[in-house]
This record gives structure tokens, sequence and C-alpha cells, in this order.
């Protein structure tokens, strides 16, 4: 009995081989579930891809198209500044989350994805691509959620920021060339602009999850990107139609930005009355004008029509390989 015991004591492994053997057995019975859970990011991905494919084609073939009818900018310094304007956004997220997580490269094609959603799907769908894109590599990163989270608020924030600056310089020129009946509009889209900021700046520790000194550096690169946006677009419509002056451009894409932010307002109409007082041109001017701007956008979403093509025949070679 006691070189039964003592042989025991002396092959601990021999008492644990059947319990190890039981928790395979377990585990094995887990992997499908485990399975599962590790492609709904895929899964995700996958249905917001396809989302994205269809509106796109809905938009171009839509009101998007209408700017190809007409006479594409001459310049190939149009195509130049409306290339750094398109690749400005993903950029400036690049930029942050090279910062946070170390993303490599690829994740500046996974951020092209998330504009072409938030643009062409609903308001932060890309966000939630991303985010999907995050988890399925979470050895880069443990928790994405809440950087994603911060991230999308900020830039939000940064954008309401810079609407409410913009509305402060323009707002003495805006009353004399805008009709009475936008002021109303006006006067109560700036409050809204400004209630949307004021819950996340009061409750701030409980919304944000990263540090405080990082999230006034992410919103000082979305300010960069906003500022850099404006330059841009207004660089590229001067470059289309080079006889109205740089600064009258800078003006409108001020302009632009702003009332795109604005609620409650008919934003075209405003446009389109801010952009025919501020250049004080003729009518021709002014349907040239349209069709540049129609131009811009319809090639916006061509772009989109391409990444999004190239993004799929891109995981088509990868799942075959």
């Amino acid at each position: 009995m006691n070189s039964g015991f003592v042989g025991a004591s002396n092959n601990p492994a021999a008492g644990l081989a059947p319990k190890i053997v039981d928790a395979a057995e377990d585990l094995a019975g887990l992997e499908p579930v485990r399975s599962l859970k590790s492609r709904w990011p895929m899964i995700i991905a996958g249905v917001l891809s396809l989302a994205m494919i269809v509106g796109l084609a809905k938009q171009l073939l839509g009101s998007g198209l209408a700017g190809f009818s007409h006479a594409a900018p001459n310049s190939w310094l149009y195509y130049l500044a409306f290339a750094l304007l398109y690749i400005s956004p993903p950029t400036g997220d690049y930029i942050i989350f090279r910062r946070l997580w170390k993303i490599p490269f690829e994740g500046f094609g996974a951020l092209i994805k998330k504009r072409i959603a938030n643009e062409a799907v609903v308001g932060y769908s890309g966000d939630a691509y991303f985010y999907a894109w995050a988890r399925q590599r979470a050895a880069m990163v443990a928790a994405p959620f809440g950087a994603v989270k911060d991230v999308s608020i900020l830039s939000a924030i940064s954008g309401n920021m810079m609407t409410l600056v913009m509305t402060a310089l323009a707002l003495p020129f805006a009353l004399e060339v805008l009709p009475p009946r936008y002021y109303t509009g006006l006067a109560v889209g700036i409050p809204v602009v400004i209630a949307m900021c004021l819950p996340f700046l009061i409750f701030s520790r409980k919304v944000f999850s990263l540090d405080r000194k990082t999230l006034w550096w992410i919103f000082w690169i979305h300010a960069a990107r906003l500022t850099v946006g404006c330059v841009l677009i207004a660089f590229a419509w001067h470059f289309g139609l080079p006889n109205v002056g740089i600064g009258a451009w800078l003006i409108l894409s001020a302009v632009r930005m702003l009332v795109s932010r604005l609620p409650f307002v008919n934003k075209d109409l405003v446009f389109a009355t801010m952009t025919s007082a501020i250049l004080s041109t003729s009518s021709a001017t002014n349907v040239d004008l349209a069709n540049l701007i129609a131009f811009t956008t319809a090639l916006t979403l061509v772009v989109h029509v391409a990444f999004a093509a190239f993004f799929a025949v891109q995981a088509l070679i990868k799942r075959q390989i």
C-alpha cells in the first residue's frame, strides 16, 4: 500500500490525465459556438459591404450622374485637389488610430470603407464596420469599442464647433444676403448645434474612455482635418472655375460646411442663395457653378463605387487564396 501511495504521489500527471481528456472533449463541444461568435464581425462587414454597393448605385443612378452630362474640368489641378480632399478624412482617422493602436497600413483601406459606409448607407454604419474590423484583429487591440466611440463622438463635436465658428464669422454677411424666411431656421438651428455638444461635455467622464490628453489631441486632429477639407474644396472649385477668385471659394467652402450641419433649413437652397450673393456672378456663371458642384458630387460617388468594387475583388481573391 505504501508503494502504491508513493507511486501515485510521484506521478501526479497520471491522476490529471482523465481530467485533461474530459476538458478537451468539453472544449471540442464548445468549438462551433466559439467559431460562430468569432465570425460575427465578418458577417457585419459583408452586410455593410452589400449595403454600400446598393446605396452607391442608388445615389449614382439618381442625381449623381447628372454632373457627368456636362463638361468636366480641364485642369489637372482640380483632380489633384479632389484626390487630396477625398483621402483627407481617412488620413485623419489613420493618424489617430495609428497612435492609439499602431494599426498597419491595411487599416487605411478599412477607414476608406468606413467613410463610404457612413456616406452611402446610414450615418455611423461605417463606424460599426470599423469596430468589427478591429474586433477581428484582437491581437492588435483588446477593447476597440471605447476608442471607436470616442473618436466618432469627437469627430461630431469638432464638426459642430467648427460650424459655430464659421457661423459666427459668416453670420453678419449671411443676414444681408439671405431672405428673411431663412432667419427662423438659423435661429433654431444654431442652438440645436450647441445643445448637441453639451451632454458630451457635461458628462465627459462617463461618456469617454480615453484620457483627457488623448481626447484633446484627437479633437485637434479632427479640427485640422476639417480645416484642410475646407481649403482643398475651395482650391478644387477654383481650378474648376478659375475666373472666380480663391478668396470667394474659401468663403463658400466655409458656408458649405456650416450649412451642411445646420438643421431645420433647406441646405441646397441656402447654399445656392449664398453662392449667388457671394459671387455676384452672371446667370451663365451660376450655371457653370451648379454644373461644377454637381460634377464634384458625382465624381465622389464614382470614386466610392471604384473603391467598393476594388475591395470586393480583393476580398474575393483572398478567399480563393
